[in-house]
C-alpha cells in the first residue's frame, strides 16, 4: 500500500507524477530506456543542494583533512590491528577493509548480477516491485519516495539474508547462486570487524555481538543509471546510515562522496576514489547513539551522498551490507552507559523505534536528532536499558 503524505505535502501535480512512475513498477531505469532527454520535475531538487555535489572543492595541498583509513586485515599484531581499527573508526568513520578474505571472484558476481537483473527482464522486476517491508526480496526506487521533497536517481533491490534468509527461488536469477554466499562471506568479516571494533574500546571481542547488533542482514543493490540533467538531481542525498554497520561494495567508476572532519568545525565533502578488491566499513548512526558516552565520541556516523551518475551509457552499481538487531523480535532497550562525570546526549531507544522514525522521515531528516536529550533538567536521565 503507497503512503499518502504526499497528498498532504506536495502539490496534486507531483502526487500524479509520482504516482504514475510507481504504479509503472520499471523505476528509473524506465525511464531511460523509455529515452526521456530531461528528467521529470519529481526528481529536481533545490539549487541550493546540488551547488557542490558535481565537483566538490579541491582541498588545498597543505590541508590536514584525513584520508579515507585503511585497515588492513593481514597485520600480524593484533594490538596493531586494533589500532588501525580505531584511528579509522575515530577519524573518519569511514574506512577501506583490505586482505579481508572475501573472494573477488564472489565480488565480481555480485556486481556482475546487480547490473544484470537491472538492465535485464522487465517483466522481473515488475514481479518483484514492492514496498512491503515482510517481503524479503523486493526491487523498488526510492524507499521513502512519497515521504521526500524530492526523488533520487535510482533504482534499489533489497535482500534479506538473516536471521530468515529469503527463499533461494525469490532471488533473481542472475544472482540467485551467489546473493547467500556473499552474505555468509560479510557475515564472517562482519564477527571479525566488530570484535576489532570491541577491544579498541577496551572491551571483551565480544561485547557488541552480545548486543545483538548482528541478528539481521540486509543485502541492499543500488543501481544509478546514466541520467540526462545530472545537475538537476542526485543518486542519494546527504545522509547517515541508520543501523549499527555498513561493508559497502563499488564498481569501479566511483560517485561516492563523503562529508570529512578537517578539524576546527570545518568540513569538507571529498570523493572517494574506487580502491580495487576493496570493500568500505562505515558506522551507522544507531550505533553511534548507542555507543556515544562508551567512545566520547571516538566512533562517527558519518554523512555521505552519491551525485547523479553523469556517464553517456554506463550505469553504476553498488552492494551495501547492514548489519543490526533483528527489529521483529528484539525489545533490547538501547542506551548511553550511566557516567556520572558526563550525562547521556541521546534517550534510551529500541531498535523498531529508531527504525520506524528513520521511515516516517525518510533520508531528507537526521534520525539521530530526534533522541537527543535536552541540554539540562531531568530528561537529561537516560531511562534504564540494557546498556551498550
Amino acid at each position: 500500500m503507497a503512503p499518502t503524505a504526499a497528498k498532504d505535502s506536495g502539490s496534486a501535480d507531483r502526487w500524479r507524477e509520482v504516482q504514475a512512475f510507481e504504479d509503472s513498477k520499471l523505476g528509473v531505469k524506465g525511464l531511460v530506456d523509455s529515452g526521456v532527454k530531461s528528467i521529470p520535475a519529481m526528481f529536481h531538487h533545490p539549487p541550493e543542494s546540488l551547488k557542490d555535489v558535481i565537483s566538490p572543492p579541491a582541498l588545498p595541498s597543505s590541508d590536514d583533512a584525513p584520508a579515507i583509513p585503511v585497515v588492513d586485515l593481514s597485520v600480524a599484531r593484533r594490538e596493531d590491528l586494533v589500532a588501525q581499527v580505531k584511528h579509522a573508526a575515530g577519524t573518519v568513520g569511514f574506512f577501506w577493509v583490505v586482505n579481508h578474505g572475501v573472494p573477488e571472484e564472489l565480488m565480481a558476481s555480485m556486481l556482475s548480477g546487480v547490473r544484470q537483473f537491472n538492465e535485464g527482464s522487465l517483466e522481473a522486476k515488475q514481479a518483484l516491485y514492492s514496498r512491503d517491508p515482510a517481503r524479503n526480496v523486493r526491487f523498488a526506487s526510492n524507499f521513502d519516495l512519497f515521504e521526500s521533497a524530492a526523488a533520487d536517481w535510482r533504482d534499489t533491490l533489497y535482500c534479506k539474508i538473516a536471521p530468515d534468509p529469503a527463499p533461494r527461488e525469490l532471488v533473481p536469477e542472475p544472482l540467485r547462486n551467489v546473493m547467500m554466499e556473499y552474505g555468509e562471506e560479510l557475515t564472517k568479516l562482519a564477527r571479525s570487524m566488530f570484535e576489532l571494533l570491541s577491544e579498541s574500546l577496551g572491551m571483551p571481542s565480544d561485547h557488541l555481538h552480545k548486543m545483538e547488533c548482528m541478528q539481521q542482514l540486509h543485502i541492499v543493490c543500488q543501481y544509478y543509471p546514466p541520467c540526462p540533467e545530472p545537475h538537476l538531481t542526485i543518486g542519494v542525498r546527504k545522509h547517515s546510515d541508520t543501523g549499527f554497520f555498513t561493508i559497502l561494495l563499488q564498481d569501479g567508476m566511483g560517485g561516492l562522496q563523503v562529508l570529512v572532519d578537517r578539524g576546527g568545525g570545518r568540513q569538507t565533502w571529498v570523493d572517494v576514489t574506487p580502491r580495487p578488491g576493496a570493500l568500505m566499513v562505515n558506522m551507522g548512526s544507531f550505533l553511534q547513539a548507542c555507543m556515544d558516552l562508551v567512545t566520547n565520541d571516538r566512533y562517527k556516523s558519518v554523512d555521505h551522498r552519491v551525485p547523479a551518475n553523469k556517464s553517456s551509457d554506463t550505469a553504476r552499481v553498488s552492494v551495501a551490507a547492514f548489519f543490526n538487531p533483528d527489529e521483529k523480535r528484539t525489545e533490547r532497550l538501547y542506551g548511553p552507559i550511566p557516567d556520572p562525570s558526563k550525562p547521556p546526549l541521546y534517550r534510551s531507544v529500541t531498535f523498531p523505534d529508531f527504525i520506524a522514525k528513520f521511515n516516517s522521515i525518510g533520508l531528507d531528516g537526521r534520525v539521530l536528532d530526534h533522541f537527543r536529550l535536552e541540554d539540562d533538567g531531568p530528561t537529561r536521565l537516560a531511562a534504564p536499558a540494557h546498556h551498550v
